[in-house]
């Protein structure tokens, strides 16, 4: 059975797979009871995205769909108390609460906790201009990669605050670009969300391209 928009969205084999739910970039040896959740709600997510891809059929997008949106809540909980646990190590090393660590390209950057939010907004900033540039671009008929050509991706500064470094704005905000057009172009909802607040990138995406550190070194 053909579920039009739906049938031609999404990706198949492993790798597709793994750009759905996020690469976990938390080290292995995480043993928190939310990071365990996170995980089982993940596992749970990725049955019922191979029990769709299986039937094609709506009722299990659907289960799909809602697996999703909790893996999404049990990330967000990961997310903060991994966050109250940093500022307490922080805090016991005479360092600043409120600080992050992330991983960009291998190395990591230390940022404080309106660097942060910046750097989260410009991978929304990106994902949503992405988005419409895809929508734009499958309408004309363009290929799927000609987000190369925007204008507004090759700048990177839309949305651009001088609190943080412009390439590492530019950085981030072209990872959510990309992953937004892709969306828009598939008319799909692979790496993001509509809801009442407009279009935002899913939480556990946002924190594969931030990378935040949750170890004590």
């Amino acid at each position: 059975m053909k579920l039009g928009r739906f049938g031609k969205t999404l990706a198949t084999g492993g790798f597709g797979l793994a750009l759905l739910m996020g690469v976990q970039f938390v080290s292995a040896q995480n043993t928190s009871e939310e990071y365990r959740e996170w995980q089982r709600a993940q596992q749970r997510a990725q049955e019922e995205y191979r029990d769709y891809l299986r039937t094609r059929s709506q009722r299990d997008y659907r289960d799909w769909q809602q697996s999703q949106r909790r893996a999404q809540q049990e990330y967000n909980e990961y997310v903060r108390t991994s966050s109250r646990t940093n500022n307490r190590v922080y805090n016991n090393n005479n360092r600043r609460a409120g600080r992050y660590r992330i991983n960009r390209g291998g190395s990591y950057y230390e940022v404080d906790q309106r660097q942060y939010a910046l750097l989260q907004q410009a991978v929304n900033n990106g994902y949503r201009q992405g988005y419409n540039a895809g929508i734009r671009d499958r309408r004309y008929g363009r290929g799927g990669n000609y987000y190369y050509n925007d204008n507004v991706y090759r700048s990177g500064t839309y949305g651009y605050q001088s609190y943080v470094n412009r390439d590492m704005y530019q950085y981030y905000f072209q990872q959510g670009f990309q992953r937004g057009y892709q969306d828009g172009y598939n008319n799909s909802f692979r790496y993001g969300t509509r809801s009442n607040t407009g279009l935002n990138i899913l939480g556990n995406v946002l924190g594969t391209i931030l990378q935040l550190a949750t170890d004590n070194n």
